[in-house]
């Protein structure tokens, strides 16, 4: 500890605030941009795109309808299709050509997608992967659209088109001129892929007892985005990034065999002509219930799978006709396999009716818990960004383990085939049904461009989803938004990552890219750097002014900003636009308390201090050792110094110390007399990402304290800085980040004194036949079965 000798009015000043101030000095002053704004790193805002972030009151948006006529052709594992779609352009443009997506090429020959897919082997790989790497390849299928027909919808002239790859541009007969419509149609017909062998967000899965599970999506050619951002976005489709997509009117008739259970984007329009009078009666009480209600049983569809399995013609055939406003795309699933069941969940007034069908391999665990999520999800998605829309929510069980639609989407998440399963199966089940129906709001409402930014709804969607999993339990595993959960990657050698603000198909480990740290930046900004209830008005604020409407990066950033009134861009800089960790060191923490003036405590300090000074290993030894000094048997050698006392308090002492006290006011007198203890931390940047400060003091007397210091604390220096605490109790333990909230790669430069090392643990086993690990492939629910089973030679089941 060190004792301070200030000016008391420059103390006064400073101590007010309980912290003295950083000032830059010039030998330690760093400067840096981390704080400067933006500026031109955003794009320019005008009347389409405000600088507050809105739409601007031009902002305009293309729009397309759509009336779909599909069948499945099941024995072939075909889908056959026509389309009649009107395009209204929006624009201030004439369009002398329209550009579409066509999806299904993505397993075509010479797709861009695989042929430009990069890996290799290794010493080993599985027969599962081996097949999916030649599969993908389909060099000698015909996989991928068939365009039949093209033509003008009016005239029924053939439409000039050319097709590059998985995008084609239908030249029209005259521009379509700004605020004005134009219809063609189209005919098709493609090959589904087998999931298993290099399908990608759709496919279909054979089971062994002949029937199928379809998941049907990106069946129909559908329009590019024009807009004021891109033009036309007609970035190839790769795989990795998803779609780009305008909001429509949907019209769809599915004829499937008449056998099969289907669920689709929409409202069903022909309940009573598709259902048999029970799954309609059950559909019906469906609608109201609070309660999950069967539609379609186990039972009976264990009947359906055992009279005519996939691979033989249908006795006949049914056509469910569905309706959805206002939504960038449709997707069905359907099979004669599938289970259906539902319960309505109420949203801000409004009846949504939440549904899930699965096979009876999902069971248990999908009957208990699929649907039940569903209503969960579209109810806590409402409470953080916009009310649910639609009239229904899906989830479908199949071969895709996780993709997302409009009021539908396809889940994974199987029990073994005794019905047990593994912790991790269940809540990976609940994660990706709460992850794929929450895309509902992101980017099905919101509608970025996923083509181009990924993160836009992956991340904002996996921060979403980390909230609704927390509301669903709160000791939910939750795999990603919590900032520990991050660390890993962003410790990792910086020349191996690439930023969140990367375009989709040139993500480098997208999962840690564009879903987990955006969702762990965004938990950031909520609990640390703006709190809860700034961060959730404002991001709710940035749903409600983009839903319905198609948001860049600059939206989102600028939004947020406005609506919390926190300036975040050295935020955005960091997280979004950088790959640099937080690592924060603490160097040092100096110890000082205040020089009271009082003689009485100052000269009994000073004589315990020399005390101690004196008190060396030479004057112990020479207590025996020297028996009697000069001075000792001379008196004489002695004078005033030999009896002099340096501290003992005199009367000079008092008087001296008392005209002091009478020159200070009493706030000035209190600080004097407070027995404040001064500390100086010393904190060092070295993992670059400037973080607010957060720091615990461990006190002496067992309690402790935390100090936050916002992320501005380096706006000077981004490099080191010093920061003074004062405390009344003395403090004995430092530890930043004490509750790892800001994401810091390590951890063992956070405490002053630093603590012990902890050891790395390993277990030891022994190997069983082959050289395998002893504990085999069960989980906890099928090892408490089993334990319960009777032992050979036991009679029946024993009681425990």
């Amino acid at each position: 500890m060190k004792k301070l000798s200030f000016i008391i009015t420059l103390l006064i000043t400073h101590c007010a605030l309980l912290t003295l101030a950083q000032a830059p000095t010039l030998p330690n002053y760093h400067a840096n941009d981390r704080f400067e704004q933006l500026g031109t790193g955003l794009p320019t805002p005008n009347t389409t795109r405000t600088a507050s972030g809105a739409p601007g009151k031009e902002y305009w948006q293309q729009r397309a309808d759509y009336d779909i006529k599909v069948e499945l052709d099941e024995p072939n594992n075909k889908i056959i299709g026509s389309e009649t779609i009107t395009y209204f352009n929006q624009s201030p443009d004439a369009l002398p050509y329209v550009w579409i997506q066509l999806d299904q090429n993505l397993f075509a020959k010479n797709s861009p997608g695989p042929i430009s897919r990069t890996g290799d082997l290794g010493n080993q790989t599985s027969m599962a992967s081996l097949s999916t790497i030649t599969d993908m390849n389909y060099s000698n299928s015909d996989y991928g659209y068939n365009i039949l027909s093209v033509k003008d919808t009016k005239t029924g002239k053939p439409l000039r088109y050319t097709i590059n790859q998985t995008m084609m541009r239908i030249d029209l007969p005259q521009p379509i001129q700004s605020k004005q419509s134009y219809s063609f149609s189209m005919e098709w017909n493609y090959r589904i892929v087998e999931f298993s062998k290099g399908g990608r967000r759709t496919g279909f899965e054979a089971f062994k007892d002949g029937n199928n599970v379809y998941e049907i999506a990106q069946f129909y050619p559908r329009l590019c985005v024009y807009d004021d951002v891109t033009g036309w976005q007609h970035k190839q489709y790769y795989s990795q990034g998803e779609f780009a997509l305008s909001f429509g009117n949907f019209k769809m008739a599915i004829t499937v065999p008449d056998d099969h259970v289907l669920g689709a984007t929409g409202e069903l329009q022909n309940a009573a002509q598709v259902l048999t009078p029970t799954q309609l009666k059950n559909f019906e009480r469906a609608k109201t219930s609070d309660k999950v209600v069967v539609i379609a049983s186990q039972e009976e569809r264990e009947k359906a799978e055992k009279s005519k399995p996939s691979g033989t013609p249908p006795a006949g055939q049914k056509t469910w006709i569905f309706k959805a406003d206002n939504v960038r795309d449709v997707a069905f699933a359907t099979s004669r396999k599938y289970i259906w069941d539902g319960k309505m969940q109420e949203v801000a007034g409004k009846k949504v009716l939440c549904m899930s069908f699965y096979p009876k391999e999902g069971n248990p665990l999908w009957g208990k818990y699929s649907t039940e999520v569903v209503a969960h999800t579209i109810k806590t998605y409402s409470k953080f960004s916009v009310d649910y829309p639609y009239p229904v929510a899906i989830s479908c069980h199949g071969p895709v383990g996780g993709m997302e639609y409009p009021m539908i989407c396809f889940n994974g998440g199987r029990p073994e085939a005794d019905g047990t399963y593994s912790e991790a199966t269940k809540y990976g089940m609940i994660g990706v049904i709460t992850h794929e129906v929450g895309h509902n709001f992101f980017p099905m409402i919101v509608n970025n461009d996923e083509r181009q930014w990924m993160w836009m709804d992956e991340g904002l969607n996996t921060f979403l989803q980390y909230l609704t999993e927390k509301e669903w339990d709160r000791d939910y595993p939750s795999r990603r938004g919590e900032p520990q959960g991050i660390v890993d990657y962003m410790k990792q050698d910086q020349k191996n990552l690439v930023p969140i603000m990367t375009m989709s198909d040139n993500l480098i480990n997208a999962g840690a890219s564009a879903y987990a740290k955006p969702a762990t930046a965004l938990n950031i900004l909520r609990e640390t750097v703006m709190g809860r209830e700034l961060f959730d008005y404002a991001f709710k604020e940035y749903s409600r002014r983009w839903a319905f409407k198609s948001p860049t990066p600059a939206d989102f950033f600028r939004t947020m900003e406005d609506a919390s009134g926190v300036d975040l861009d050295w935020f955005w800089k960091g997280w979004f636009y950088g790959t640099e960790p937080v690592d924060q060191d603490l160097v040092e923490v100096e110890w000082f308390a205040l020089d009271t003036q009082n003689p009485e405590i100052t000269k009994a300090d000073a004589k315990k201090e020399a005390d101690a000074k004196r008190n060396t290993v030479a004057r112990q030894r020479d207590k025996d050792y020297i028996k009697e000094s000069v001075v000792d048997k001379n008196p004489d050698m002695k004078d005033f110094y030999n009896t002099y006392d340096p501290y003992k308090v005199t009367d000079a002492d008092k008087k001296k110390y008392e005209t002091y006290l009478a020159s200070l006011n009493p706030d000035e007198r209190k600080l004097v007399e407070s027995g404040l203890n001064f500390y100086t931390l010393k904190v060092k940047n070295k993992g670059g990402l400037p973080m607010p400060v957060i720091v615990k003091m461990q006190f002496e007397d067992g309690t402790d304290s935390v100090a936050r210091f916002p992320a501005e604390i380096w706006r000077l220096n981004d490099q080191n800085v010093s920061k003074v605490i004062t405390s009344k109790k003395k403090v004995v333990q430092w530890t930043l980040d004490p509750f790892r909230e800001i994401a810091d790669i390590d951890e063992e430069s956070n405490s002053f004194p630093r603590q012990p090392a902890q050891p790395t643990k390993f277990q030891l086993f022994k190997t069983q036949g082959g050289g395998r690990r002893g504990g085999g492939g069960t989980n906890p629910m099928q090892e408490a079965q089993q334990s319960q089973q009777p032992k050979a030679g036991q009679q029946g089941g024993a009681k425990n």
